[in-house]
């Protein structure tokens, strides 16, 4: 219980706590609950779990997809989380999280030793790819880390395209910087929001809505920086208002005088607001996007979910380019600058570059029914222009083929050693495997086959589910679709979605002792299903807002003792 719902170890010792089990069962002797016992039987769960968990990723994981992703705590320590995903032989997805430690030593050398005796005790020793944040392939970080798993003939494509970046973590820096560092015209839009909402003039804009007939539907957002869905509900509640802003303008010097003090310098503009018009569309295709890729419950479509709207936005940015309309144009422009700045530093997530993209992401989607390489294909022709489309269609189909003749001949190996054993015909007796042996270059490969297949037309195809109906008439692509289809696309969870800043364990975690913590998190995870949620602050105002909403209800339904 301590475990499932967090609560602090001293809870057990707590007087209230030791009377309400004493209430419950008199027989029960509360003398026993120590917080030393308790800490030490959560150590004894934690070893016991990890037992199990070892045996069921030697039975049924290959090659792992891992994520590492830092935490700090209230004392500046550092933390490593490493986090495997994998599908299963049943074909279920699972998520992981294998280690939680301190890193005493921020040297990568000190990393890549710690990340190689995790694997070491484990009994991993294939690695797919590596999600991470802040951290370049080309960086000597990652080209050490890189040597350390290519020296255990770990990678597939040469280890290529094993770095993946959080997903989540790069959306979110785009339209961070796009935001607030990049246009005046955000600024001055915020400046006003900003004024009305802390000065006595909130009755005085609440007239000027009135007369421009606007029906009030809530409250304009203030901004908050750190989180840009506030941004963007903020950006949409002034837009809705924006009339009532420029009655306000006209009416009200002070308003005028106090925002040419303000970071915008000046109000809002019309072409402030055509941007307002303009960006919230791009926004929205982003906040939905981040969402789905950073909610835990939906990780089997978030790959898929990524791609497409990396596509999307694509496609929509390009048009919004060659619009008709001057400030359309503009804008998109400007907002086109920024994507490349940002995917410049994080260079194998460039949709726009085609030589820099990470393969594995469209080969995943190649692994859905649905799509395959047509669909790549025609989209790749909507947003790159015919040489660079060319270019980065050639290269999918090499690295497609590259990886399935990888796989195949870790297929080949296997059937050399069955036919060994076969040799003397006992489990033989046809010769069908020695046939199928000398006449294996004459078969169509499985890839031909599955390309040139009609593609599937269900919108709500599980797709795990049907490359587990398929894997006998795919066995070689199946295994490739296990370890491809596994790959994580974010190491944010929907709790921090949003945010830029750094993560930190509150104070109760900070104060454990190390192995305990860890003991925590990961029994947690692996029981429970819900990894970090002890690491989380509560939202304080959000949780005043329910108390209250519990308490009207509450009140509604009390009945006093005389009735």
């Amino acid at each position: 219980m301590f475990v499932a719902i967090d609560l602090p170890i001293s809870f057990v010792e707590n007087k209230a706590f030791q009377k309400f089990l004493q209430v419950l069962q008199p027989k029960f002797s509360v003398s026993t609950l120590l917080r030393t016992t308790l800490a030490n039987d959560i150590l004894n769960l934690w070893d016991a779990e990890r037992t199990k968990l070892q045996s069921f990723l030697a039975q049924h994981c290959g090659r792992v997809c891992l994520s590492i992703d830092t935490w700090t705590s209230c004392q500046d320590q550092n933390y490593m989380c490493l986090t495997a995903q994998f599908i299963d032989n049943h074909w279920k997805l699972h998520k992981k999280i294998l280690n939680f430690l301190p890193t005493i030593d921020c040297s990568m050398e000190y990393m890549v030793s710690t990340i190689k005796r995790c694997l070491n005790d484990w009994g991993l020793s294939s690695v797919f790819s590596l999600t991470v944040d802040n951290v370049s392939p080309y960086d000597s970080e990652f080209r050490c880390l890189k040597k350390m798993l290519m020296s255990r003939n770990a990678l597939v494509l040469k280890g290529d395209y094993i770095h993946m970046h959080s997903c989540a973590h790069i959306l979110n820096m785009i339209v961070k910087e796009g935001l607030h560092n990049n246009d005046d015209s955000f600024l001055r839009i915020s400046d006003a929001v900003q004024y009305i909402k802390s000065s006595p003039i909130y009755s005085a804009f609440d007239a000027c809505a009135e007369q421009e007939k606007i029906e009030r539907k809530g409250y304009v957002y203030l901004d908050v920086e750190t989180e840009w869905n506030i941004s963007f509900e903020m950006l949409e509640a002034a837009l809705y208002h924006r009339y009532a802003f420029e009655k306000l303008e006209l009416q009200d010097k002070k308003y005028v005088r106090q925002l040419k003090k303000g970071k915008g310098k000046r109000a809002p503009t019309r072409e402030d607001w055509n941007f307002a018009c303009v960006i919230l569309p791009i926004l929205e295709i982003f906040r939905v996007t981040i969402l789905h890729i950073s909610n835990i419950s939906n990780v089997t479509s978030n790959i898929y979910i990524y791609m497409l709207e990396v596509f999307r936005i694509g496609k929509m940015i390009s048009q919004l380019c060659h619009s008709n309309d001057l400030s359309e144009q503009l804008i998109a422009t400007k907002i086109r600058k920024n994507f490349v700045e940002q995917f410049d530093q994080h260079s194998d997530r460039h949709w726009e570059r085609h030589d820099a993209l990470n393969m594995l992401l469209l080969i995943a989607l190649v692994f859905d029914p649905r799509y395959k390489v047509g669909y790549i294909n025609w989209m790749i022709n909507q947003i790159f222009d015919s040489v660079a489309a060319a270019k980065l269609k050639e290269k999918l189909e090499s690295c497609l083929k590259s990886l399935f003749e990888e796989y195949n001949g870790e297929e080949l190996k296997n059937d050399s050693k069955k036919a060994k054993l076969d040799e003397d015909g006992k489990n033989d007796p046809y010769s069908w495997n020695e046939f199928r042996q000398s006449h294996k270059s004459s078969f169509k490969s499985e890839l031909n086959k599955y390309l040139e297949e009609d593609i599937e037309t269900s919108v709500e195809l599980d797709v795990l589910n049907w490359w587990k109906l398929n894997s006998s008439r795919f066995p070689v692509l199946a295994n490739i679709a296990r370890e491809v289809l596994a790959m994580p696309v974010s190491t944010l969870t929907s709790e921090c979605a949003f945010g830029t800043n750094a993560k930190v364990l509150d104070s109760f975690c900070s104060s454990l002792s190390f192995e305990l913590m860890q003991a925590l998190v990961c029994t947690q995870d692996w029981k429970h299903g819900k990894p970090f949620s002890l690491l989380f602050n509560e939202d304080l105002q959000k949780l005043k807002q329910e108390m209250v909403s519990q308490l009207n209800v509450g009140c509604s339904n009390f009945v006093t003792p005389d009735d």
